[in-house]
């Protein structure tokens, strides 16, 4: 899953400190309501980056954050900022029917496309992928750490072979081990699998697919993979993509491995080591075709500000993702659309409310500008691109605070973040809910690995303190079991399906308590001098002090 926010904050008494009405006026959650309501209709199509529905999506929250009085701060252009930062992006699409087959001895098993296998449109600039009884390995987690000791290919030549490996990292299943226990590495994350398996020269990987380790069904990996698949533009995109990318089912694995004359069991059990060897699965082999389609498009992140009264080059950045996954294969009920309701219109309307409360308000010291980026649901794009290039230098943005999938499920006790930032942006992010009276609750399903699966990570990893901000499970009404009951209803039946809409039955107050928090964190960034930073020991922290002259 994500994140969760929202609605009416003036109603709303949590103990000590003072109330949103008194810094800038109530955040309305009948507004955000209204947001997703429209965001999320089947006259949005799914708002699908490079589409129709992108045009009257950027032109709606253009219309919204000039309304509430943030002037526009994307490209310039004719010497001015327009509301918008163009994305380059090459788009890859499958077009007409997909083959694909496996040999086993004498017998041919037909795979279905998003039944037992998940084929990607393939992103490494051919128009057409032929592949004919190409040998199938086990890779077992397909990780190569050097600084870790760990290589799961020892040496093997990947050349004209396909790679079959575990989702996930190696300590998943223990919680113990050289990658840190249970909490997710981006080793773990099925991109990352796919960049090795482009350095290793291999023709194709497929992961196998889990629900516990994956964090979610199949489902979600069908919706995510079976259709368009957008990309940075790359001068070599042979580099970094293999011909074949998907996914697996787990029974399928399974029968291929025990057709060689392997266990499934015992080879994942041999993966979780160091000394894992990988293997040939002998007498089975893999065929697949298909057609590609390639273009460049461009589509587009929307940017606007309030600018800051002392030291406006300075600023504080709300981002949040307006794309989903727009227009596919009908459901059981022939509905087509995924309207994204939850993940992620809920999000961009909590920024528009947020953002409006600071243009009512009297202008921070810092700026304070709104991004909102396209292309999360394709791998992050829209904040990948800007943290390549951005609009405004990543040393003397403050903060980056990500509002994702927030939860429509009431208000709550406490509030998470996706992974542990380690840093002093998460912990004035705890103190500032100590304010409010809530509680901060670590990241429940750390091998979920979220934290490398929102907007703000881009920004991580150029060394810009970030946090993606999740709502609370202690639900006032029902605790922590109705809160995991909501989390787990949604994951298993709306997460990037048809059925993620928006409804009457949604409690906004929830939402509306957790824009409240972001919003207060946010002016206290904007109103102070102080820069937050990464903590000694993370990762981070070299990229960040690189820059530091510029923050004196």
């Amino acid at each position: 899953m994500k994140t969760h926010l929202f609605a009416a904050v003036a109603a709303i008494a949590l103990a000590a400190g003072p109330t949103l009405a008194q810094d800038a006026g109530p955040i309305s959650s009948a507004a955000m309501g209204r947001h997703i309501e429209v965001l999320a209709s089947d006259a949005f199509e799914g708002r699908a980056p490079a589409t129709p529905a992108e045009a009257k999506t950027v032109a709606y929250l253009v219309e919204q954050l000039q309304a509430a009085g943030l002037k526009p701060a994307g490209d310039l252009k004719d010497g001015g900022r327009a509301w918008t930062q163009d994305v380059p992006l090459a788009r890859f699409e499958i077009r007409g029917p997909v083959s694909a087959a496996v040999k086993a001895g004498d017998e041919t098993l037909t795979l279905r496309q998003g039944e037992e296998i998940a084929i990607r449109a393939t992103a490494n600039g051919a128009d057409r992928v032929e592949i004919k009884d190409a040998p199938i390995v086990f890779g077992g987690y397909g990780v190569v750490a050097p600084e870790r000791n760990w290589d799961d290919f020892k040496g093997m030549d990947l050349v004209g072979k396909i790679v079959l490996v575990l989702v996930n990292d190696p300590d998943f299943e223990t919680g113990e081990g050289d990658f840190g226990g249970k909490a997710m590495t981006y080793y773990g994350r099925w991109t990352y699998k796919y960049e090795e398996a482009a350095r290793q020269g291999a023709l194709g990987l497929l992961v196998i697919h889990e629900t516990a380790p994956a964090s979610y069904g199949w489902a979600t990996v069908k919706n995510s993979n079976t259709n368009e698949i957008l990309d940075i533009v790359r001068p070599d995109p042979a580099a970094a993509h293999v011909p074949l990318e998907g996914w697996v089912q787990r029974d399928l694995a399974v029968d291929l491995l025990s057709r060689a004359g392997l266990d499934f069991a015992a080879l994942k059990a041999e993966a979780q080591s160091r000394d894992f060897q990988p293997k040939v699965l002998e007498g089975v082999t893999l065929s697949a075709g298909f057609e590609v389609d390639r273009q460049q498009i461009v589509t587009r992140n929307v940017v606007g500000e309030i600018t800051g009264a002392k030291r406006p080059d300075e600023r504080v950045i709300y981002t949040s993702h307006w794309d989903h996954l727009g227009v596919g294969a009908a459901d059981a009920n022939g509905d087509a659309i995924y309207n994204g309701a939850v993940d992620n219109a809920s999000g961009v309307a909590a920024v528009i409310e947020i953002a409006r409360a600071f243009a009512a308000g009297p202008a921070p010291e810092r700026s304070v500008n709104v991004l909102l980026v396209t292309a999360e649901e394709k791998g992050l794009l829209g904040s990948e691109y800007y943290a390549a290039a951005p609009l405004y230098p990543l040393a003397t943005t403050v903060a980056i605070l990500n509002l994702d999938a927030p939860s429509p499920a009431g208000p709550a006790r406490d509030f998470s973040a996706a992974g542990d930032a380690a840093s002093d942006l998460q912990d004035m992010l705890i103190a500032q809910g100590r304010e409010m009276g809530r509680t901060f609750r670590p990241d429940q399903r750390p091998e979920a690995g979220s934290f490398f699966r929102s907007d703000h990570f881009p920004f991580v990893r150029g060394g810009v303190p970030a946090i993606s901000y999740r709502s609370g499970l202690d639900l006032v009404d029902g605790g922590v079991a109705a809160g995991l009951a909501w989390a787990e209803a949604y994951t298993a039946s709306k997460y990037h399906q048809q059925d993620d809409e928006y409804g009457p039955d949604w409690n906004l107050e929830g939402m509306a308590q957790d824009a409240e928090l972001l919003y207060r964190l946010g002016l206290t960034l904007a109103n102070s001098s102080d820069w937050p930073a990464w903590k000694d020991g993370s990762e981070f922290k070299a990229t960040r002090d690189i820059t530091a002259s510029a923050r004196r």
